[in-house]
């Protein structure tokens, strides 16, 4: 018998239960009295709890009914929490001001989570959020940078800032865990317009190389636009940073205004 959506990502939630390592982690956020925050699937409530502790208000969902109604009863004692019973990725949540999210989200659906809220109409100013090492890292751009990664640090800083044991985590995941910060920049590096044709010219690049044959730029162009920005050359089979990145579609750009 298949599964249904909802028992799959139940199956897949590994919880934090040790009160002080929560406590640890939340501190790294700084997370006060003037804070909304999200979180993403309440589980056991464990997390929800201290959230509640901290912050001004915490919204947080949950998928699973049984965890759900566990929590609600758990945490009744929270005045400052809305819990809310569906599916993150289908829900429109009522927040109009400035929050942020902190929360321990299935694995199963990481990529899904992160497109949603770095997309969203009122987007967070920041996220914290717990999730498998591998994953974290081709968000961070590590040790390669991938469109998905280049594209999202055009609004985002992404830095991973805790590495947890898998004996931190009940049922202990098969794979390594850690804690990821995403910032919103003040101002995104790129507007819109500039931010799809920065899209198109990674794809082309990633799958020509960035000079040479049917590359966008010549190998001179490259040296001349990384050296007038004061930036590193390119090594030979060296990973290209999103700075050396973001300065050659730049380069990119001037040349194609030139050339009107």
């Amino acid at each position: 018998m298949q599964k249904s959506r909802e028992t799959r990502l139940s199956d897949s939630q590994n919880f934090i239960t040790s009160s002080r390592l929560i406590h640890r982690i939340i501190g790294l956020a700084k997370i006060g009295a003037g804070d909304t925050v999200l979180e993403i699937g309440t589980g056991k409530g464990h997390l929800t709890k201290v959230l509640c502790e901290k912050a001004s208000r915490v919204y947080s969902i949950e998928i699973d009914k049984r965890f759900y109604e566990g929590a609600r009863e758990k945490l009744s004692g929270c005045s400052n929490l809305e819990l809310f019973h569906g599916d993150f990725l289908k829900y429109r949540f009522p927040i109009t001001g400035a929050y942020k999210v902190f929360s321990n989200i299935p694995y199963a659906i990481t990529t899904q989570i992160i497109e949603k809220l770095t997309r969203m109409s009122y987007p967070p100013t920041e996220l914290w959020l717990v999730m498998e090492k591998g994953a974290a890292k081709r968000f961070a751009g590590t040790p390669r940078e991938s469109e998905r990664s280049l594209l999202l640090k055009v609004n985002w800083q992404v830095k991973i800032v805790y590495h947890f044991r898998r004996e931190d985590f009940h049922p202990a995941p098969s794979v390594d865990s850690v804690l990821v910060h995403f910032s919103r920049k003040k101002m995104p590096d790129l507007n819109a317009e500039e931010c799809r044709a920065f899209g198109r010219f990674i794809r082309h690049s990633l799958k020509y190389g960035l000079c040479g044959g049917q590359g966008l730029l010549t190998r001179r162009q490259v040296a001349v636009a990384l050296k007038q920005a004061g930036l590193p050359l390119i090594q030979e089979n060296g990973a290209t940073l999103y700075i050396q990145w973001l300065c050659l579609f730049r380069y990119y750009l001037q040349l194609g205004n030139r050339q009107r």
